[in-house]
Protein backbone atom coordinates (compact mmCIF):
# COMPACT_ATOMS: atom_id res chain seq x y z
CA UNK A 1 0.00 0.00 0.00
CA UNK A 2 1.50 3.38 -0.98
CA UNK A 3 2.25 5.70 1.91
CA UNK A 4 3.66 9.24 1.91
CA UNK A 5 4.01 11.93 4.53
CA UNK A 6 3.57 14.47 1.73
CA UNK A 7 0.28 13.16 0.35
CA UNK A 8 -2.48 15.81 0.68
CA UNK A 9 -5.13 14.94 3.21
CA UNK A 10 -7.94 15.83 0.81
CA UNK A 11 -9.62 13.27 -1.42
CA UNK A 12 -7.97 13.08 -4.80
CA UNK A 13 -10.68 12.02 -7.25
CA UNK A 14 -13.85 13.85 -8.19
CA UNK A 15 -15.75 10.93 -9.68
CA UNK A 16 -16.34 7.32 -8.81
CA UNK A 17 -18.21 4.42 -10.33
CA UNK A 18 -21.88 4.00 -9.56
CA UNK A 19 -22.23 1.46 -6.73
CA UNK A 20 -24.49 -1.53 -6.96
CA UNK A 21 -27.08 -0.47 -4.41
CA UNK A 22 -28.41 2.50 -2.52
CA UNK A 23 -26.89 1.53 0.84
CA UNK A 24 -23.41 1.31 -0.68
CA UNK A 25 -23.98 4.64 -2.44
CA UNK A 26 -24.90 6.27 0.85
CA UNK A 27 -21.86 4.79 2.61
CA UNK A 28 -19.58 5.91 -0.20
CA UNK A 29 -20.96 9.45 -0.20
CA UNK A 30 -20.59 9.63 3.57
CA UNK A 31 -16.98 8.43 3.49
CA UNK A 32 -15.98 10.87 0.76
CA UNK A 33 -17.54 13.77 2.63
CA UNK A 34 -16.33 12.72 6.10
CA UNK A 35 -12.74 12.12 5.06
CA UNK A 36 -12.67 15.51 3.33
CA UNK A 37 -13.27 17.28 6.64
CA UNK A 38 -10.72 18.62 9.08
CA UNK A 39 -10.71 16.81 11.40
CA UNK A 40 -11.77 13.73 9.46
CA UNK A 41 -14.90 12.02 10.72
CA UNK A 42 -17.05 8.95 10.10
CA UNK A 43 -20.45 8.26 11.62
CA UNK A 44 -20.91 5.62 14.30
CA UNK A 45 -24.06 4.49 12.45
CA UNK A 46 -21.74 2.49 10.17
CA UNK A 47 -20.32 0.44 13.03
CA UNK A 48 -23.12 -2.08 12.75
CA UNK A 49 -22.42 -4.53 9.98
CA UNK A 50 -22.76 -8.20 10.99
CA UNK A 51 -19.34 -8.29 12.67
CA UNK A 52 -19.89 -4.91 14.33
CA UNK A 53 -23.22 -6.08 15.72
CA UNK A 54 -21.57 -9.25 17.05
CA UNK A 55 -18.83 -7.23 18.71
CA UNK A 56 -21.31 -4.84 20.27
CA UNK A 57 -23.22 -7.78 21.76
CA UNK A 58 -19.88 -8.80 23.28
CA UNK A 59 -19.26 -5.25 24.55
CA UNK A 60 -22.57 -5.29 26.39
CA UNK A 61 -21.35 -8.30 28.41
CA UNK A 62 -18.06 -6.69 29.47
CA UNK A 63 -17.58 -5.89 33.17
CA UNK A 64 -16.59 -2.29 32.33
CA UNK A 65 -19.64 -1.61 30.16
CA UNK A 66 -22.30 -0.64 32.67
CA UNK A 67 -25.04 1.09 30.54
CA UNK A 68 -26.87 -1.97 29.19
CA UNK A 69 -27.02 -3.96 32.41
CA UNK A 70 -27.86 -0.86 34.44
CA UNK A 71 -30.84 0.03 32.25
CA UNK A 72 -31.87 -3.63 32.27
CA UNK A 73 -31.78 -3.48 36.07
CA UNK A 74 -34.00 -0.40 36.11
CA UNK A 75 -36.60 -2.20 33.99
CA UNK A 76 -36.30 -5.34 36.12
CA UNK A 77 -36.65 -3.62 39.49
CA UNK A 78 -38.99 -0.76 38.58
CA UNK A 79 -40.97 -2.25 35.71
CA UNK A 80 -44.32 -2.00 37.47
CA UNK A 81 -43.84 1.70 38.22
CA UNK A 82 -42.60 2.40 34.69
CA UNK A 83 -45.56 0.58 33.18
CA UNK A 84 -47.98 2.51 35.36
CA UNK A 85 -46.33 5.81 34.41
CA UNK A 86 -46.57 5.10 30.70
CA UNK A 87 -50.03 3.62 30.27
CA UNK A 88 -52.89 6.10 29.71
CA UNK A 89 -56.19 5.91 31.61
CA UNK A 90 -57.29 2.38 32.46
CA UNK A 91 -58.79 0.60 29.47
CA UNK A 92 -57.66 3.17 26.91
CA UNK A 93 -56.00 1.50 23.89
CA UNK A 94 -52.59 2.90 22.95
CA UNK A 95 -49.58 2.20 20.77
CA UNK A 96 -46.16 1.51 22.24
CA UNK A 97 -43.78 2.79 19.56
CA UNK A 98 -40.12 1.87 19.90
CA UNK A 99 -37.58 3.75 17.81
CA UNK A 100 -34.66 1.45 17.00
CA UNK A 101 -35.94 -1.67 18.74
CA UNK A 102 -32.76 -3.76 18.42
CA UNK A 103 -33.11 -7.28 19.81
CA UNK A 104 -35.86 -6.18 22.20
CA UNK A 105 -34.18 -7.61 25.33
CA UNK A 106 -34.97 -4.69 27.64
CA UNK A 107 -38.27 -3.95 25.94
CA UNK A 108 -39.40 -7.52 26.56
CA UNK A 109 -39.46 -6.76 30.29
CA UNK A 110 -41.71 -3.74 29.74
CA UNK A 111 -43.97 -5.64 27.34
CA UNK A 112 -44.45 -8.43 29.90
CA UNK A 113 -45.18 -5.89 32.62
CA UNK A 114 -47.78 -4.03 30.56
CA UNK A 115 -49.48 -7.29 29.60
CA UNK A 116 -49.57 -8.37 33.26
CA UNK A 117 -51.18 -5.01 34.15
CA UNK A 118 -53.90 -5.67 31.58
CA UNK A 119 -52.91 -2.72 29.38
CA UNK A 120 -54.66 -2.56 26.00
CA UNK A 121 -51.80 -1.77 23.63
CA UNK A 122 -50.14 -2.62 20.32
CA UNK A 123 -46.36 -2.80 20.13
CA UNK A 124 -44.96 -0.89 17.13
CA UNK A 125 -41.21 -1.49 16.64
CA UNK A 126 -39.69 0.94 14.12
CA UNK A 127 -36.50 0.31 12.18
CA UNK A 128 -35.09 0.92 8.72
CA UNK A 129 -33.97 -2.73 8.60
CA UNK A 130 -36.75 -5.06 7.52
CA UNK A 131 -34.63 -8.07 8.45
CA UNK A 132 -34.14 -6.87 12.03
CA UNK A 133 -37.88 -6.23 12.37
CA UNK A 134 -38.76 -9.67 11.01
CA UNK A 135 -36.43 -11.33 13.49
CA UNK A 136 -37.86 -9.34 16.40
CA UNK A 137 -41.47 -10.05 15.37
CA UNK A 138 -40.75 -13.79 15.14
CA UNK A 139 -39.12 -13.76 18.58
CA UNK A 140 -42.11 -11.95 20.07
CA UNK A 141 -44.55 -14.40 18.50
CA UNK A 142 -42.75 -17.20 20.32
CA UNK A 143 -42.25 -15.40 23.64
CA UNK A 144 -45.47 -13.36 23.88
CA UNK A 145 -48.07 -14.88 21.55
CA UNK A 146 -50.82 -12.70 23.03
CA UNK A 147 -49.01 -9.48 22.11
CA UNK A 148 -50.23 -7.42 19.16
CA UNK A 149 -47.24 -6.42 17.03
CA UNK A 150 -47.25 -4.07 14.03
CA UNK A 151 -43.67 -3.46 12.83
CA UNK A 152 -42.98 -0.39 10.69
CA UNK A 153 -40.01 -0.38 8.31
CA UNK A 154 -39.28 3.33 7.98
CA UNK A 155 -37.26 6.13 9.47
CA UNK A 156 -38.42 7.38 12.85
CA UNK A 157 -40.28 10.48 11.81
CA UNK A 158 -41.99 8.93 8.80
CA UNK A 159 -43.28 6.20 11.11
CA UNK A 160 -44.55 8.69 13.69
CA UNK A 161 -46.20 10.83 11.03
CA UNK A 162 -48.15 7.81 9.82
CA UNK A 163 -49.76 7.10 13.20
CA UNK A 164 -53.22 8.34 14.11
CA UNK A 165 -53.42 11.35 16.44
CA UNK A 166 -56.66 10.16 18.02
CA UNK A 167 -55.02 7.09 19.59
CA UNK A 168 -52.58 7.74 22.48
CA UNK A 169 -49.01 6.59 21.98
CA UNK A 170 -45.97 6.00 24.11
CA UNK A 171 -42.67 6.50 22.27
CA UNK A 172 -39.56 4.66 23.48
CA UNK A 173 -35.97 5.67 22.69
CA UNK A 174 -33.96 3.40 24.96
CA UNK A 175 -30.29 2.71 25.56
CA UNK A 176 -28.11 5.78 25.62
CA UNK A 177 -28.73 6.57 21.94
CA UNK A 178 -29.71 10.17 22.68
CA UNK A 179 -26.11 10.70 23.79
CA UNK A 180 -24.74 9.98 20.30
CA UNK A 181 -26.17 13.24 18.96
CA UNK A 182 -24.20 16.47 18.97
CA UNK A 183 -25.92 19.09 21.19
CA UNK A 184 -27.63 21.00 18.37
CA UNK A 185 -28.67 17.81 16.58
CA UNK A 186 -29.97 16.41 19.87
CA UNK A 187 -32.16 19.45 20.46
CA UNK A 188 -33.53 19.31 16.92
CA UNK A 189 -34.20 15.58 17.23
CA UNK A 190 -36.13 16.04 20.46
CA UNK A 191 -38.14 18.92 19.00
CA UNK A 192 -39.04 16.77 16.01
CA UNK A 193 -40.14 13.98 18.33
CA UNK A 194 -42.22 16.40 20.37
CA UNK A 195 -43.93 17.72 17.24
CA UNK A 196 -45.54 14.29 16.78
CA UNK A 197 -46.89 14.10 20.35
CA UNK A 198 -50.32 15.08 21.61
CA UNK A 199 -51.11 15.96 25.22
CA UNK A 200 -52.10 12.33 25.84
CA UNK A 201 -48.78 10.93 24.63
CA UNK A 202 -45.63 10.07 26.56
CA UNK A 203 -41.95 9.75 25.63
CA UNK A 204 -39.50 7.47 27.46
CA UNK A 205 -35.80 8.15 26.80
CA UNK A 206 -32.71 6.48 28.26
CA UNK A 207 -29.93 8.82 29.45
CA UNK A 208 -26.48 7.78 30.63
CA UNK A 209 -25.67 9.96 33.65
CA UNK A 210 -22.44 11.71 34.59
CA UNK A 211 -20.39 9.83 37.18
CA UNK A 212 -16.77 9.04 38.08
CA UNK A 213 -14.85 9.91 34.87
CA UNK A 214 -12.68 6.81 35.24
CA UNK A 215 -15.73 4.53 35.18
CA UNK A 216 -17.03 6.20 32.03
CA UNK A 217 -13.70 6.07 30.23
CA UNK A 218 -13.18 2.39 31.03
CA UNK A 219 -16.57 1.56 29.51
CA UNK A 220 -15.29 2.79 26.13
CA UNK A 221 -11.75 1.38 26.34
CA UNK A 222 -12.06 -2.01 27.98
CA UNK A 223 -9.15 -4.13 29.19
CA UNK A 224 -9.94 -6.97 26.75
CA UNK A 225 -9.75 -4.73 23.69
CA UNK A 226 -13.25 -5.53 22.45
CA UNK A 227 -14.20 -1.87 22.08
CA UNK A 228 -11.00 -1.29 20.13
CA UNK A 229 -11.89 -4.17 17.80
CA UNK A 230 -15.39 -2.71 17.40
CA UNK A 231 -14.00 0.69 16.38
CA UNK A 232 -11.38 -0.80 14.03
CA UNK A 233 -14.02 -3.00 12.40
CA UNK A 234 -15.31 0.16 10.71
CA UNK A 235 -12.14 0.19 8.61
CA UNK A 236 -12.53 -3.51 7.83
CA UNK A 237 -16.03 -2.76 6.59
CA UNK A 238 -14.73 -0.02 4.28
CA UNK A 239 -12.16 -2.46 2.90
CA UNK A 240 -14.85 -5.00 2.14
CA UNK A 241 -17.64 -2.78 0.86
CA UNK A 242 -15.74 0.06 -0.83
CA UNK A 243 -12.58 -1.71 -1.94
CA UNK A 244 -10.38 0.30 0.44
CA UNK A 245 -6.97 -0.96 1.57
CA UNK A 246 -6.78 0.14 5.20
CA UNK A 247 -3.95 -1.72 6.95
CA UNK A 248 -5.49 -2.29 10.38
CA UNK A 249 -2.05 -2.74 11.97
CA UNK A 250 -1.38 0.92 11.10
CA UNK A 251 -4.35 2.13 13.15
CA UNK A 252 -5.30 2.15 16.81
CA UNK A 253 -8.35 2.93 18.90
CA UNK A 254 -8.31 5.90 21.24
CA UNK A 255 -11.04 7.32 23.44
CA UNK A 256 -11.28 9.92 26.16
CA UNK A 257 -13.92 11.50 28.39
CA UNK A 258 -14.27 15.22 29.05
CA UNK A 259 -16.18 15.73 32.32
CA UNK A 260 -16.71 19.42 31.51
CA UNK A 261 -18.75 18.76 28.36
CA UNK A 262 -19.90 15.28 29.42
CA UNK A 263 -18.64 13.86 26.11
CA UNK A 264 -16.87 10.60 25.42
CA UNK A 265 -15.14 10.90 22.05
CA UNK A 266 -13.73 7.92 20.19
CA UNK A 267 -11.15 8.04 17.41
CA UNK A 268 -9.18 5.90 15.02
CA UNK A 269 -5.55 7.05 15.06
CA UNK A 270 -3.17 6.67 12.10
CA UNK A 271 0.10 5.31 13.51
CA UNK A 272 2.09 6.56 10.52
CA UNK A 273 1.83 8.72 7.42
CA UNK A 274 -0.09 6.74 4.82
CA UNK A 275 -2.36 6.92 1.81
CA UNK A 276 -5.45 4.72 1.66
CA UNK A 277 -6.76 3.74 -1.76
CA UNK A 278 -10.46 3.19 -2.38
CA UNK A 279 -9.98 1.12 -5.52
CA UNK A 280 -13.65 0.21 -5.81
CA UNK A 281 -14.63 3.88 -5.91
CA UNK A 282 -11.66 5.45 -7.64
CA UNK A 283 -10.29 7.81 -4.98
CA UNK A 284 -7.63 7.91 -2.28
CA UNK A 285 -7.09 9.71 1.00
CA UNK A 286 -3.88 10.70 2.75
CA UNK A 287 -3.31 10.63 6.50
CA UNK A 288 -0.48 12.25 8.46
CA UNK A 289 1.19 10.33 11.26
CA UNK A 290 -1.06 10.41 14.36
CA UNK A 291 -3.92 12.03 12.47
CA UNK A 292 -7.32 10.89 13.73
CA UNK A 293 -10.70 9.94 12.36
CA UNK A 294 -13.42 10.94 14.82
CA UNK A 295 -15.90 8.04 14.92
CA UNK A 296 -18.24 8.53 17.88
CA UNK A 297 -19.61 10.90 20.51
CA UNK A 298 -21.35 9.62 23.62
CA UNK A 299 -22.63 12.38 25.90
CA UNK A 300 -23.44 11.90 29.58
CA UNK A 301 -26.05 13.99 31.37
CA UNK A 302 -27.20 15.42 34.70
CA UNK A 303 -30.84 15.75 35.71
CA UNK A 304 -30.80 19.56 35.33
CA UNK A 305 -29.37 19.14 31.82
CA UNK A 306 -32.15 16.71 30.91
CA UNK A 307 -34.78 19.13 32.20
CA UNK A 308 -33.14 21.98 30.27
CA UNK A 309 -33.08 19.84 27.12
CA UNK A 310 -36.80 19.09 27.43
CA UNK A 311 -38.06 22.65 27.91
CA UNK A 312 -37.29 24.15 24.45
CA UNK A 313 -38.99 21.11 22.89
CA UNK A 314 -42.16 21.85 24.82
CA UNK A 315 -41.67 18.87 27.14
CA UNK A 316 -41.28 18.38 30.85
CA UNK A 317 -39.98 15.55 33.04
CA UNK A 318 -42.85 13.55 34.49
CA UNK A 319 -40.91 10.64 36.02
CA UNK A 320 -37.20 10.02 36.55
CA UNK A 321 -36.34 6.35 37.05
CA UNK A 322 -32.74 5.65 38.03
CA UNK A 323 -30.65 2.94 39.68
CA UNK A 324 -29.26 3.01 43.22
CA UNK A 325 -25.86 4.30 42.05
CA UNK A 326 -27.49 6.87 39.74
CA UNK A 327 -25.48 5.65 36.76
CA UNK A 328 -28.39 5.71 34.28
CA UNK A 329 -31.90 7.12 34.02
CA UNK A 330 -35.01 6.23 32.05
CA UNK A 331 -36.96 9.46 31.90
CA UNK A 332 -40.66 9.85 31.10
CA UNK A 333 -41.35 13.13 29.29
CA UNK A 334 -44.73 14.65 28.50
CA UNK A 335 -45.89 17.72 26.59
CA UNK A 336 -46.00 20.83 28.76
CA UNK A 337 -49.41 21.99 29.84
Amino acid sequence: MPRSSETPTSLLADTFPSPDDQATAQLLAHVREGLSRQPKTLSSMYFYDDEGSRLFQQIMQLPEYYPTRTEFGIFTEQGAAIGAALAPAAGTPFRLVELGAGDGTKTMLLLRELLSQGADFTYVPVDISGGALAGLAESLRRELPELRVEPIEADYFAALAGLRDDEPKVVLFLGSNIGNFLPQDRQEFLQQLASHLTSADRLLIGFDLQKDPRIIRAAYDDSQGVTAAFNLNLLRRLNRELGADFDLTAWEHYTDYDPLSGAVRSYLVSRRAQTVQFAGAGFSCGFAAWEVIHTENSYKFTRPQIEALARPAGLRVQHFFTDARQYFADVVLMPQG
